[in-house]
């Protein structure tokens, strides 16, 4: 039930304990971490808890990446090469980005939690930490950056709630994997037009996690599967992608 550190020489190992269960959820987060063995065991941490993981070591690198890119939430380093955690903070929040930013640091004095909370930060949490802690802090950080607009969307009787991350077709539940709901996700919003399989993927992984050639054919067909029966249909555009739809008689 908690990250630990130990000490072999001058190595630090972050271990976890078995027996932590995730959200249903498949958000995307941006880790800024320069321990690399910290770094690897959040991502493994969170990518089990079926969020999509990014991950960066630099400063400089991070700064570029969040003004290309979009993220349910941020968690950052303070003391990284490159540019420090503040200046990535100051410069994120210069560009009017919403995110949600969780800062994640062994800083503990009280001048650099006021700075980093006046800097923009929505969370502060001191190394060494416990596991279920963080993930609960992710979990409610993610739902606040969401609570700002509308989460539930529609489809003639197909209800997703994307932040409660439930689906229900003719009013009864529709069971869906994290994966099958992303999907989903991305086709609601998109109901209308076509949608590519590079659109479904960057949504659904991280940047190092691999995409098998048939993976997305795979959620889509089971999506169908179980959209079909209430008349409601994903078309394959050959050579495009993929259009939700309703069938003329639903």
């Amino acid at each position: 039930m908690k990250l630990t550190r130990t000490r072999t020489g001058e190595t630090s190992v972050y271990t976890r304990e078995r027996g932590d269960t995730g959200p249903d959820r498949h958000m995307r987060i941006l880790i800024i971490e320069d321990d690399p063995v910290l770094a690897d065991g959040l991502t493994r941490s969170l990518r089990d808890a079926e969020y999509a993981v990014d991950c960066t070591n630099n400063g400089a690198e991070a700064d570029h990446v969040l003004a290309a890119q979009t993220y349910d939430l941020v968690i950052l380093d303070l003391g990284l090469p490159g540019i420090d955690g503040f200046e990535v903070l100051r410069r994120l929040r210069r560009r009017g980005s919403p995110v949600p930013v969780l800062v994640l640091t062994a800083r503990d004095a009280l001048p650099d939690r006021v700075k980093g909370l006046d800097l923009g930060a929505d969370d502060y949490m001191i190394k060494p930490f416990d596991l279920p802690e963080l993930e609960a802090r992710v979990r409610a950080l993610i739902r606040r950056g969401q609570s700002g607009g509308g989460s539930v969307l529609t489809h003639g009787s197909l209800v997703l709630d994307t932040a409660g991350r439930r689906a229900t077709l003719g009013g009864e539940p529709l069971d869906l994997s994290a994966r099958e709901l992303g999907v989903l996700e991305v086709l609601m919003m998109r109901s209308g037009r076509v949608v590519n399989k590079e659109q479904l993927a960057e949504q659904l992984y991280g940047w190092d996690e691999e995409v098998g050639p048939n993976a997305i054919e795979v959620y889509v067909h089971r999506l169908r599967r179980k959209l079909e029966p209430a008349g409601v249909s994903i078309r394959t555009i050959r050579g495009l992608g993929y259009l939700l739809e309703k069938e003329p008689n639903a």
